[in-house]
């Protein structure tokens, strides 16, 4: 393939595929290409591609044909089990016959997928080494700034600007469709508790990445405020051993008042329940997670801690919120695990309760319904 500079003929493209091969919150972000394509090639079936586990992000997204997904578990069956799955895989994906690739990441399956599936159009993001391969594989490369940061919906809608189709204002809204059945289930959850809609705050301290959590002691004294100011609680985590920790240890240092106003779904919820949820809720207060941006795409204003990692970059997108982070840490955003790759974020952890607190008041207030 030799490089194109100029747009891409959309009145052409029968099938596209849209890779993205990253974590849950990665993928959610990617939503608004599927919405960008389908409103400017609406001829086009759109086809996704992602790991297994983040495919729930994209499951009923109105603008995807066909969802496939890469199970990276079945490695641990064995080799034959790993080369059928990958066959079975490229026979499904050979038979769209795609006109168009957008590979979002830099992941290296990208190459193996522009050379076995041959779409006469092939983007992705400009790389530091685009050597002869990828310059071979590839007809467009996308740029993003190098010194200034770009939210990453933009960066991802930046492939598509690179072939010539442009975003409007309703194409950036991160979609996300929970489904009937995780829909009932989250009412059926929070009518159990007597969790009216709009008259609870959804809490969800963890994250994958525990240099990006708050300490346990500061999110006690969080829930004790937020109980005292009126309001119930629900909390929610991941199905890990150590979020479940982390939330026994909040658990365990709150008041006894707040106990009583706090209800604990922590590795209950699959994560379109965990969005249905979010939806019913009068804020989200969390860290930079994927449940921090499920909660922005349900549209539930947004409390977000950030440390080490970049709110202009992944922040709560197109939705009521406030970002609080350290003004007394120059090093920041850092990008590394931990001050040193300890583990353990001081520009996190140093953050004040009531400069928290203060900030989740002014966002009930500013989106309070008159």
């Amino acid at each position: 393939m030799s490089y194109l500079s100029d747009a891409v003929p959309l009145s052409e493209i029968r099938r596209a595929l849209v890779t993205k091969l990253r974590h849950h919150g990665d993928v959610l972000l990617a939503s608004p290409v599927f919405s960008t394509l389908a409103r400017a090639a609406p001829h086009a079936e759109i086809d996704a591609l992602v790991y297994r586990e983040t495919a729930p992000m994209l499951e009923n997204h109105p603008a995807i044909a066909q969802l496939h997904s890469i199970d990276r578990d079945v490695k641990k069956r064995g080799l034959f089990a790993q080369a059928t799955a990958e066959r079975q895989l490229l026979r499904e994906l050979r038979a769209r016959r795609y006109d168009l690739l957008i590979h979002l990441t830099e992941h290296p399956r990208g190459l193996t997928l522009a050379h076995l599936l041959r779409p006469r159009f092939a983007v992705t993001r400009e790389r530091a080494d685009n050597d002869r391969l990828w310059r071979r594989r590839f007809t467009h490369f996308y740029r993003l700034p190098r010194s200034t940061p770009r939210h990453a919906v933009e960066a991802n809608l930046d492939a598509l600007r690179r072939i010539g189709v442009y975003p409007d204002a309703h194409d950036k809204r991160l979609v996300l469709v929970p489904g009937q059945e995780a829909t009932a289930r989250a009412q059926a959850l929070l009518g159990e508790h007597a969790l009216h809609a709009k008259a609870f705050v959804h809490a969800h301290p963890g994250s994958r990445w525990f240099f990006k959590c708050w300490p346990a002691a500061s999110t006690a004294a969080l829930f004790d405020r937020i109980v005292a100011d009126g309001h119930r609680l629900l909390v929610t985590g991941a199905p890990d051993p150590r979020e479940r920790a982390l939330v026994d240890a909040i658990l365990h240092a709150i008041a006894p008042a707040t106990r009583a106003r706090l209800v604990d779904l922590t590795g209950q919820l699959t994560l379109p329940e965990l969005a249905a949820v979010s939806m019913h809720a009068r804020a989200f207060v969390g860290v930079d997670s994927a449940p921090m941006h499920i909660a922005a795409a349900m549209g539930t204003p947004t409390l977000a801690l950030f440390g080490p990692s970049g709110e202009h970059e992944w922040g709560p997108w197109m939705v009521a919120q406030r970002v609080v982070v350290s003004h007394v840490h120059p090093c920041r955003p850092c990008g590394i695990d931990g001050c040193g790759g300890g583990k353990v974020s001081e520009c996190l952890t140093t953050l004040a309760v009531a400069d928290v607190h203060a900030q989740l008041r002014a966002l009930l207030a500013e989106t309070a319904v008159s």
